[in-house]
């Protein structure tokens, strides 16, 4: 039996490892005293050697029998999880923390008190000068139960003292986990359906996000209660179309690290998600100045030594950089320009293959798909937009999905495969229907490309003129605008119009309107 890869968790957890931890360990192996015959270590050295997991082949390489494999896989991966906690490389303040907080429980059990609460007073410190407030508070109750049972002169002092503490640190936990609750609730509405699509969306949404804010009273919120609070509105304002709150609150994101210059290596992701953000909100709102100093700034901040990067980490950099790489060509309409970055990211998205998950990847084909588009290079855009749409298994956002099919019926349309469009425009049509609510734009959209076969040639300038006149009254509309910012499709019309490539007519428009 062959298990792909990603479905058995032991081998995907061998393969992450590097040649350090892998050196590492097998000299935490050597340590526990187990020799190289060791079924475990076997097993390891096996996995370690092969290109994908075939149970079939561990089995008749006589190292473990199949009554014993599933107990001798679930040692190895605690084993090696063991040794990675044990590895410098994965060493950080948490786990500081948390060892010091095991270190005082096991005093605390020995009935050696004083020692248990003099470690206990530098953890807590510790975790609370690193906004880890969770494990503060934790600390915080077992002193107290040490207290209660070590008596000191000076014990009605304390316990006033822990008891303010713990309260305090209670409260804010509670406003943070209220905080980052919403967070994630509103970032998987994002997922699942986009943006708000019409009024009582909006409505909606407004009630949902106001009943679920708490009220914040407390003025010294500090660098994780504050680091929710903005993320909560950043997502709210995404949701919203709001992109210059978006902007205003990726911004205090951002601001809050550089600010906080320790929480950077401490919080690699959220500082990562972060900048994401700001350039997205930036990209939204036209400012290609900003977008490339804000772009370069980032790279310099995470290309930089100082900068600590695990498998995870080095991920996020990937992704983040090479999206906002891209799309700094699609403001200002100079695809041309981005189109050495296929080949390139390409390549690389095959090195991170295991660690991309399959939407991240396909918002990579779009963002291909609309480069060459751009570009003027349609059977090209139509290849990317295939992995989109012949994806049946994958659940992604809806209306990235619808996008793709657009784009993909505009593509056919200007390579001339006009013998596919009667059978996409039937899948377009099914697909679309299953939506919870067809946008105007993508109204609109079909019913001129269904009825372009009826148009004489002469009468097609007409006819784009005419589709031009609807759409541009959508441009600015709160719930309908969100369709350009995947496609430009008036600046198309106005590329058939005046008969001249889209990318001149985007560079146009953004010299007139957007450029200082």
């Amino acid at each position: 039996m062959i298990t792909k890869d990603q479905k058995d968790n032991l081998f995907s957890l061998v393969k992450s490892l590097t040649k350090s931890e892998k050196r590492q360990f097998k000299l935490y192996v050597g340590r526990l005293g187990v020799n190289s015959d060791s079924k475990f270590l076997k097993l390891f050295n096996l996995l370690d050697k092969s290109k994908a997991y075939n149970e079939a082949s561990i089995l008749k390489s006589g190292i473990v029998k199949k009554a014993q494999l599933a107990n001798v896989k679930a040692h190895l991966y605690k084993q090696i999880l063991i040794s990675l906690k044990l590895n410098p490389s994965h060493q950080n303040i948490r786990l500081q923390i948390r060892e010091q907080l095991d270190f005082a429980s096991i005093l605390y059990h020995k009935g050696l008190y004083k020692q248990s609460l003099k470690i206990l007073d530098k953890a807590k410190e510790l975790a609370i000068v690193n906004e880890e407030k969770n494990s503060a508070f934790e600390i915080v109750e077992l002193e107290k139960v040490i207290e209660s049972q070590y008596i000191t002169r000076s014990i009605s002092t304390r316990a006033d003292e822990l008891a303010i503490q713990a309260k305090e640190l209670s409260a804010l936990n509670v406003i943070a986990s209220k905080l980052s609750n919403l967070s994630l609730q509103l970032y998987s509405i994002i997922l699942k359906t986009g943006y708000v699509r019409n009024e009582k969306e909006a409505t909606v949404l407004i009630n949902y996000f106001n009943k679920r804010l708490p009220v914040i009273k407390n003025k010294n919120l500090g660098f994780r209660e504050k680091l929710w609070l903005y993320k909560a509105h950043l997502w709210y304002s995404f949701l919203m179309q709001d992109f210059l709150n978006c902007y205003k609150y990726a911004s205090k994101w951002v601001d809050l690290f550089y600010q906080n210059p320790s929480m950077i290596n401490l919080n690699p992701v959220f500082f990562l998600k972060g900048n994401n953000y700001l350039l997205e909100s930036i990209f939204f709102v036209r400012n290609k100045p900003k977008f490339i100093k804000k772009l370069e700034h980032f790279k310099a901040t995470v290309n930089s030594p100082k900068f600590a990067k695990d498998e995870n980490v080095s991920t996020l950099i990937f992704l983040y950089s090479n999206f906002h790489n891209i799309n700094q060509y699609f403001i200002d309409g100079s695809f041309e320009e981005g189109l050495d970055l296929i080949p390139v990211i390409e390549k690389e998205l095959v090195h991170f293959e295991d660690k991309i998950d399959p939407h991240h990847k396909l918002v990579f084909y779009y963002k291909f798909a609309s480069l060459e588009f751009g570009a003027g290079n349609n059977k090209a855009s139509i290849k990317h937009l295939d992995k989109i749409i012949s994806n049946k298994t994958l659940s992604m956002r809806e209306d990235l999905l619808c996008f793709s099919r657009v784009l993909n019926l505009v593509a056919h349309y200007e390579a001339g495969l006009d013998y596919h469009l009667e059978t996409l425009l039937r899948s377009t049509y099914k697909f679309l229907i299953k939506m919870n609510e067809l946008h105007e734009v993508q109204k609109e959209m079909i019913k001129f490309i269904r009825g372009l076969q009826d148009i004489y040639p002469h009468d097609l300038k007409n006819a784009f003129k005419e589709l031009h006149k609807t759409l541009v009254a959508f441009e600015d509309h709160p719930f309908e605008r969100r369709a350009f910012l995947y496609l430009d499709i008036i600046s198309w019309l106005e590329s058939k119009i005046e008969n001249k490539p889209v990318s001149e007519i985007i560079k146009t428009k953004y010299l007139t309107k957007y450029a200082p």
